[in-house]
């Protein structure tokens, strides 16, 4: 589905799709290693083809895989990322709907949030899933607002959980009483949602986090049945934390004590490798431990260790603070970074593709041309055949969509390091740099056919003619653009949908002219460029 993405040009599906397959690797444990490539080509993918949005998500979904390697400190600086670019994305994006665009924002505020909630960072948390319901409201579905009362429970649990550690118990009974008001209010919605597993059956008997709001606001056995099903049941670990949690108040309340060390001791033992979220691991083993000191009796043993432990608490508590605080500062520091680039990238970025413009392609060449490690220097004019039509038979507007296309498309069938830049009009200029004329005509050819097989309510039939030379030694960057210029014209006397090259050899009297149609064969060096 990726490749096929790829080579429709269609720069917000490749990045959904790279999202999917990052996420995937993400929640499935063993695997989350495997993110890493992905998360790195989302972001190069999302610079590339100017998509805030998700570039803000990758930050989100990479301050994700630091909180599994146990690297809270870096998650933090990424989760600061995600939401400077968010805090600067106020307007749709030019790719995508109002609905889709809305929707894209709240799933990134959600990705950032889960990370804060993990975190234990929960006013943080608050802030950011109230902005992504804001940015929703007027569109949500069903489903959707099931979700963001599910992931609000999930929060304010988590929050009383973490004030009881502090010995704050009216606030987190007060956190408690709304998450259970939520798990009530989240009947209505859930029955037209995608969450059912049981049609006709309650939300609280299907999902663990909205029984156990219940229960935690009002332990007693009446809950006990409930919870045990929902604990034995899969789900996901932070979410057994809180459910176990409950269950063993619930059992204590009703004389049951033996039963509520066993289930929270299984709890522990079955989440020992998991690392997704360090606060509500906390929050298990002082369960475990406030119910075995009860259990024992206060001694004097004991008596100091509680004291040592209520001291950790407070200062923890203290470290969270500063958590906060380290969050604010690095967000207002990426944000105000990302306007200084963004005034610079705008004097060296064509508004209309996203690519680099002529002033930008002239530093570009200007550059490689005194690197000897960009040598040889392949230097493509790629023009538009047939564009012209397309403005005449349909529109400006229509013409422009056709432009950005062929941009993504072309962007994407060269290299990382290959430069695309719109020279003017509908004329693109290709820089590859350690690439000999072999491995250049065939990377370029691949680009040719992959605008002339684009779906043609996309492309309009535009096909690309290409002409292509190699840098000379000493040759100044107006020559080597005018010998491509020359090149692109003689592909465009062979029909167009093809590319011209011209050799190296200053010697040369004439150009010694090869011609690639949109279907080339394998050429020996290809491997060179891949």
């Amino acid at each position: 589905m990726l490749e096929e993405a790829q080579r429709r040009g269609e720069p917000v599906l490749v990045a959904q799709l790279v999202r999917a397959a990052a996420l995937a690797r993400l929640i499935t444990r063993g695997l989350a290693a495997e993110a890493e490539p992905l998360l790195d080509e989302m972001l190069a993918h999302t610079r590339r083809h100017g998509l805030a949005l998700y570039r803000a998500d990758a930050h989100a979904l990479r301050g994700r895989r630091l909180v599994l390697a146990q690297q809270e400190d870096a998650a933090l600086t990424e989760i600061a990322r995600a939401l400077a670019v968010l805090d600067d994305s106020s307007s749709p994006d030019m790719h995508m709907s109002r609905r889709e665009w809305s929707k894209t924002q709240s799933s990134a505020f959600i990705d950032c949030w889960l990370v804060l909630n993990q975190l234990g960072v929960y006013e943080a948390a608050e802030e950011v899933i109230g902005r992504a319901h804001q940015a929703v409201r007027e569109t949500a579905g069903p489903h959707e607002i099931t979700l963001q009362l599910i992931n609000r429970v999930k929060m304010l649990l988590g929050w009383g959980l973490r004030l009881e550690r502090v010995d704050r118990h009216e606030e987190a009974g007060a956190k408690f009483g709304t998450a259970a008001s939520m798990a009530v209010a989240v009947e209505a919605p859930f029955t037209e949602s995608l969450f059912p597993r049981r049609v006709g059956v309650p939300a609280i008997d299907q999902v663990g986090v909205l029984a156990a709001a219940l229960a935690l606001a009002a332990p007693d056995a009446a809950h006990v049945e409930r919870l045990q099903r929902l604990l034995s049941e899969p789900g996901y670990p932070h979410e057994q934390v809180i459910v176990a949690i409950a269950l063993s108040r619930c059992l204590v309340a009703a004389g049951r004590r033996d039963e509520a060390l066993k289930a929270l001791h299984a709890t522990r033992l079955n989440l020992e490798e998991d690392n997704s979220q360090p606060s509500m691991r906390l929050n298990l083993v002082r369960e475990l431990a406030r119910l075995e000191v009860e259990e024992n009796g206060t001694t004097q043993a004991v008596s100091p260790l509680m004291e040592y432990a209520n001291a950790l608490e407070a200062e923890l508590w203290s470290l969270r603070e500063s958590q906060i605080a380290t969050l604010h500062t690095r967000r207002e520091h990426e944000r105000l970074s990302a306007q200084h680039g963004a005034i610079s990238q705008q004097a060296l970025q064509d508004p209309l593709t996203g690519l680099p413009n002529r002033r930008a392609l002239d530093e570009h060449l200007r550059t490689l041309s005194a690197s000897t490690t960009a040598q040889p220097l392949a230097v493509a004019l790629v023009d538009l055949d047939g564009f012209k039509g397309v403005n005449d038979q349909h529109s400006h507007a229509e013409g422009d969509d056709v432009l950005r296309v062929v941009a993504s498309t072309l962007r994407d069938a060269l290299r990382g390091d290959d430069i695309v830049a719109r020279y003017g009009g509908d004329e693109f200029v290709a820089l590859l740099p350690g690439a000999p004329v072999s491995a250049a005509k065939q990377a370029l050819g691949r680009a040719v056919v992959a605008v002339s097989s684009l779906p043609h309510h996309l492309s309009r039939g535009v096909t690309l003619s290409v002409g292509l030379v190699s840098l000379r030694p000493q040759e100044r960057p107006d020559q080597v653009l005018s010998r491509a210029d020359a090149a692109m014209y003689q592909a465009k006397r062979g029909g167009g949908n093809q590319v011209a090259t011209a050799g190296p050899s200053p010697a040369e009297t004439a150009p010694a002219w090869n011609e690639t149609s949109a279907h080339p064969d394998p050429e020996p060096g290809a491997e060179e460029h891949p």
